[in-house]
């Protein structure tokens, strides 16, 4: 009862931290970047807000096999998703910057739209399928500016926090481009905050990097999504796989 008073102090703390400061951030951060035409200030930003809303809930992240991975390399980084503190906890620690599959309702926010056009963020469709293909044509276009991509296959959360099947569009945008694919485990996040639940229990999330597999070593689509998949699951507690 105690911890999870905690948990409801802490994150309620985050969401005060991001509506205080977020305005003023995109105060500042929009206009340089529709002037200067140039992402990077805004992307930090973005990032630092991030980062600083997960500490508030007290979430920490332990990195393992990260610092095998050559930054200045350009990646499809793959990861198992099981709450919505995935995505902050992971994209900050992507070397260099990377794009995201979001949504395309969003792009209907005025001012913001045009600020995800420069971040080269992709507009995904998922009911219409030549528009997700259009999708995957527009992340591997992003990823030739030597921009990173980061994905979550499964398409949305594990309610179990066990690898449910993949998508097959990720693996398209890697055989059709040919940039190798980072397989990442994240562990401890569906303890801190599972499906359904609107509060964070503070404690440290594992993310694991796994070697780059290589999408050219593979003959077909679903051999690689194959070998995706078991990399991921294979860092999974037993009980979970």
């Amino acid at each position: 009862m105690i911890a999870r008073a905690i948990g409801f102090v802490r994150t309620l703390a985050a969401l005060l931290f991001w509506i205080v400061l977020v305005p003023p951030a995109a105060l500042i951060a929009f206009p340089w970047t529709f002037i200067t035409r140039d992402v990077r200030f805004l992307y930090w930003i973005g990032m630092r807000l991030a980062y600083g809303g997960e500490r508030m809930t007290g979430a920490k992240a332990k990195l393992i096999g990260l610092d095998k991975i050559d930054p200045a390399g350009t990646y499809i980084f793959m990861s198992n998703h099981v709450s919505n503190l995935d995505p902050p906890l992971l994209v900050p620690q992507i070397p260099g910057r990377t794009s995201v599959l979001a949504k395309k309702e969003i792009w209907r926010i005025p001012i913001l739209n045009k600020a995800l056009d420069l971040a080269e963020i992709v507009p995904v469709e998922r009911s219409n399928r030549e528009g997700a293909i259009g999708s995957i044509r527009r992340a591997g276009e992003v990823m030739r500016h030597h921009i990173n991509m980061t994905i979550f296959p499964e398409g949305t959360r594990s309610p179990d926090g066990r690898l449910l099947p993949f998508k097959k569009g990720p693996f398209h945008l890697a055989a059709e481009t040919g940039f190798p694919i980072v397989p990442v485990t994240i562990l401890g996040t569906y303890e801190m905050m599972p499906k359904r639940s609107l509060i964070v229990k503070p404690g440290t999330a594992t993310l694991v990097f796994h070697p780059p597999v290589d999408p050219r070593d593979f003959s077909s689509r679903e051999e690689l999504m194959q070998a995706v998949w078991e990399k991921i699951n294979s860092a999974l507690p037993v009980e979970r796989q």
